[in-house]
């Protein structure tokens, strides 16, 4: 599994129109999002990178402003977190990994006057990627960059989603293009007013249910906690593995 979820999370970054090349790495490059968990590098296969290939991979990070950083599994390339490790980088987390198959997938509890659908006019969008942004701490209206993930998402064979309440923005998500039937539920966030009604297992279970209804095999997801982990748990999602996110502060 660990090797399905890392190809898949690799092939995205090789089909992302701005990456590029430094070494054993391929970098996903964000030109209009700063965010840095939309800018990192993975390394290839059983990578054994150099110091000077380190040192050029930080150097490149540094020439487009960005946050010198990395998400792979370890089992992937062994190698490269002593390296990493070497090179002054230091560990965010190491983040739990969980999969979901059609089999695997339980219903969710009904939630009153909850409507999930895809988003389809700009209004719609812009009310999905707002509900992102705020999910996550940010502060004003969304980026372009939140409000394009999702558009890719719905445009490329993944999906997208808008929650509502009795009419009211609640929750919104994705889920990234398949890549040999593999997907990563990604991007879920619910609004302050809904949470702890059950709005995130029921939108994780439509994004999840949605994705196997066009083909996908397997969705896979990095939780963000344990309590959102226990929410996908509920819905069928086990632990398969376990992500580095690891990154080098500014000089």
């Amino acid at each position: 599994m660990d090797t399905a979820i890392q190809r898949h999370a690799r092939a995205l970054a090789l089909r992302s129109p701005d990456h590029y090349r430094v070494g054993p790495f391929t970098v996903r490059h964000n030109p209009g999002w700063e965010l840095k968990f939309a800018n990192y590098a993975i390394p290839d296969r059983d990578a054994e990178p150099t110091a000077r290939d380190i040192g050029d991979l930080v150097a490149a990070f540094r020439e487009r402003d960005r946050l010198p950083r990395l998400e792979f599994l370890p089992s992937w390339a062994p190698g490269v977190e002593p390296a990493l490790l070497a090179a002054g980088f230091t560990v965010e987390n190491r983040a739990p990994v969980m999969a979901c198959d059609p089999g695997g997938l339980r219903p969710p509890k009904r939630v009153d006057g909850l409507r999930v659908a895809e988003p389809v006019t700009e209004g719609e969008f812009v009310s999905a990627a707002a509900v992102q942004h705020t999910g996550f701490g940010g502060e004003g209206g969304p980026d372009d960059g939140e409000i394009a993930w999702l558009r890719g998402a719905a445009a490329g064979g993944g999906v997208a989603a808008l929650a509502t309440v009795d009419g009211r923005p609640a929750g919104a998500g994705g889920c990234s293009v398949p890549v040999d039937g593999t997907g990563e539920l990604a991007g879920l966030a619910v609004a302050r007013a809904f949470r702890r009604r059950g709005v995130g297992a029921a939108l994780s279970a439509w994004l999840t249910r949605t994705a196997f209804d066009r083909g996908f095999g397997t969705v896979w997801l990095e939780p963000g906690g344990p309590d959102v982990e226990r929410i996908y748990a509920s819905v069928g999602y086990r632990r398969t593995g376990e992500k580095l996110n690891i990154s080098l502060a500014p000089a």
